[in-house]
């Protein structure tokens, strides 16, 4: 009987006829509640027009929803449980939301955010009395707390990654606190305990940054810390699949969002159908960022999707794939918005993507894509970036666009350049492991390798130099000191004569290297986004483009760095800025940053623009010296053509002109290997779209 209980509080929500039918906002919400469309409802109160309003309109809402419940727990049919469960999980979801950082952007006051949440305490508590009288053996609270708590814990409830996600920690905590009690006021309680004292929360609320999820799951508990972002990518979408095989099969959300068994009918083209399946594990996302963005005015809410990667060095094809997934998610958001923003201002712009694109910075190319994608109107995140010279042409590529885009009257979305933080530092290691390895089997002979291959416990991969790469491959040599390696190396007398020694200073090797792209955001960030240099370009814009100050200031104020691919949680701590800067990670990555978070004497409030204090010099001179100088070089420093572009622009950077440029990016090693690793995750996924589909 329980799992039959259990089974009807998970029906899929019923189909919304459009357009949109009520007589008043609280009308509305109670009709999308009980159709199952819970999170839309509460997220249709989260408008800067509900200010002032939102008291009154809450408690019209628990009017009509107390008559649906006491109808219930009068005849206790499936249809009232149902209801009675909607009615709870709706109440819940907006309490979440208004105790959630998303009450600062709507620009809800502290009364009446307080006023709200005491009536729906309220109710809950009433609500339970009822349930508890009618019958207790079939508790719609317990299963309404194991639901939401059930979804807490589905990031990475597959592809774990190690220590697991940051939100089914959280929820593993509220479970301990709550016990064995079912008291929903209590949880709301715990809930909000957890949720406020976390490190993101309190960075967001406070303005001393913002932050992205690199996971296509658990958005919407994040949009309660402040998260304002999502970024994916064809390992991501896979992910997504495997964390929530419902994405495939009867899709049991809401808010229109089709799943892949229904968009696929009649297709057969791979690429087309790929495509599909890539926009099925992100829609969802873009209804629950919805209401921020456009609360935000398009600053806050915005999903990052991955082109096609086999198009990534052809402008005419990812135009082409872009303007078809961005029309696409037009025609959804259309149909969201009719309810999201039933009986707001008609002057507010309905079905605009809160959608950017990933455009892969791997060739020369990709400038001309993000610029004519930018002077659509169209917001772009460039990938596949790890070097100051990259990240700079592509910037300036976005100014370039938005600076058209603003003189036709688009209006701007926030947009993104990404430094692959982590990739980067893995490829810098990879790089020095190499030339220390080389040189320590000249010494030792090639038949040495065998030795160490057994002492790592990896298996042969074919010919010397394939062994070599896999020796020095990120998951079998990170961190560089591991002690077979240590050892080896020491053997051979490099860099040290005992295993102690040697180890030591690849410490210090493998420290330094993980500053790299922690110098490469701080440098770009500064030569475009600092009080002294910003002023600078907003001039630039001006003088080049025929610009007003307000346009220029629009174009320069929503173009995000965006640090990615972690390691260490120093790569967020070290780069946090209030202005032109979106940190995004990884779920495990936000349990490592929380888990520092909870050392001895710290306080975030410290961290306020550390993306201005700069790395220790001596970093910056062993980075130099190292067998991989070469490469640091290569990230590190711009080119003659920027630095006179630069110059024209009156901004100082002396930073040397050793970068590379466009036509040298495919070449690089890291660009190299994320290339192929998505090239590869996609041909993934598009077989598993084919087996899906038969």
């Amino acid at each position: 009987m329980q799992k039959e209980f259990s089974q009807l509080l998970s029906s899929k929500p019923a189909q919304l006829p459009l357009p949109a039918k009520a007589s008043s906002h609280e009308d509305l919400v109670h009709k999308l509640t009980l159709a199952g469309h819970v999170n839309l409802a509460a997220d249709h109160l989260l408008h800067p027009e509900m200010r002032g309003s939102l008291e009154t309109v809450v408690g019209q809402t628990i009017r009509k929803l107390n008559l649906s419940v006491r109808r219930a727990s009068c005849y206790w049919d499936e249809k009232g449980i149902l209801e009675w469960f909607r009615a709870y999980e709706y109440l819940l979801q907006l309490s979440f939301s208004l105790l959630g950082v998303e009450r600062k952007w709507v620009g809800f006051s502290e009364e009446e955010v307080l006023s709200s949440v005491k009536l729906i305490k309220e109710a809950l508590s009433s609500w339970q009395e009822w349930e508890g009288k009618v019958d207790s053996s079939l508790p719609v609270s317990g299963v309404t707390l194991d639901h939401l708590l059930s979804d807490m814990k589905r990031p990475m409830s597959v592809y774990y990654r190690p220590p697991g996600s940051m939100l089914s920690k959280m929820a593993a905590r509220i479970q301990e606190k709550m016990g064995d009690r079912l008291d929903l006021v209590r949880f709301l309680e715990v809930w909000r305990e957890e949720f406020q004292s976390n490190l993101y929360y309190r960075l967001s609320i406070s303005g001393l940054g913002k932050f992205g999820n690199d996971y296509a799951l658990g958005l919407r508990w994040l949009r309660h810390l402040g998260f304002v972002q999502v970024s994916t990518n064809p390992v991501l979408a896979a992910c997504a699949y495997e964390d929530d095989p419902s994405l495939w099969e009867g899709f049991a959300g809401e808010s229109f969002c089709a799943d892949f068994k229904q968009l696929s009918l009649g297709k057969t083209n791979p690429e087309e159908l790929t495509m599909l399946a890539t926009e099925v594990s992100i829609f969802p996302n873009l209804a629950v960022f919805r209401p921020i963005f456009l609360a935000s005015g398009y600053q806050h809410g915005l999903v990052s999707y991955q082109l096609n990667p086999h198009v990534a060095d052809s402008l005419e094809a990812s135009l082409r794939d872009a303007l078809r997934i961005y029309s696409d998610a037009s025609d959804f958001l259309l149909k969201y918005d009719d309810y999201l923003l039933w009986g707001y201002s008609p002057a507010l712009e309905r079905g605009r993507p809160n959608l950017v694109f990933k455009v892969a910075g791997c060739g020369p190319a990709s400038i001309q894509i993000t610029s004519e994608l930018e002077s659509l109107g169209i917001g772009t995140n460039n990938t596949e970036t790890y070097s100051v010279s990259q990240e700079t042409h592509l910037i300036l590529a976005k100014m370039e666009g938005r600076a058209r885009a603003v003189k036709k009257g688009i209006r701007l979305t926030t947009c993104y350049e990404t430094t692959m933080i982590g990739r980067l530092d893995d490829h810098l290691r990879e790089v020095e492991a190499e030339v220390l390895l080389r040189r320590a089997l000249e010494v030792l002979g090639r038949e040495a390798l065998g030795e160490l291959l057994r002492e790592m416990k990896i298996e042969a991969g074919g010919d010397f130099e394939s062994n070599i790469k896999l020796v020095c491959d990120r998951k079998n040599l990170s961190p560089i000191h591991k002690e077979p390696f240590a050892k080896f190396l020491a053997k051979a007398g490099i860099l040290g004569k005992t295993p102690e020694e040697v180890e030591q200073k690849l410490r210090v090797i493998e420290d330094d290297l993980t500053y790299a792209g922690i110098i490469v955001t701080k440098r770009v960030h500064k030569i475009f986004f600092s009080p002294e240099n910003r002023k600078k370009w907003v001039a630039w814009l001006e003088r080049k483009y025929g610009l007003t100050e307000a346009q220029a200031e629009e174009v320069i104020s929503g173009i995000d760095m965006l640090p990615a691919s972690k390691r260490k949680p120093r790569e967020t701590l070290l780069t946090l800025s209030a202005s032109n800067l979106t940190n995004t990670e990884f779920p495990n990555f936000q349990a490592l940053v929380f888990q520092e978070s909870l050392s001895p004497g710290f306080d975030p409030m410290r961290l306020r623009e550390s993306m201005s204090w700069e790395v220790a010099g001596e970093v910056l001179q062993r980075l130099c010296a190292y067998e991989v100088a070469g490469e640091c070089r290569k990230v590190l420093e711009l080119t003659p053509e920027l630095n006179q572009v630069l110059r024209e622009a009156g901004v100082e950077a002396d930073l040397g002109d050793g970068g590379m440029r466009p036509e040298e990016w495919p070449s690089f090693g890291a660009v190299q290997k994320t290339r192929k690793e998505f090239l590869g995750a996609y041909e993934g996924l598009k077989r598993k779209v084919l087996q899906r589909i038969g």
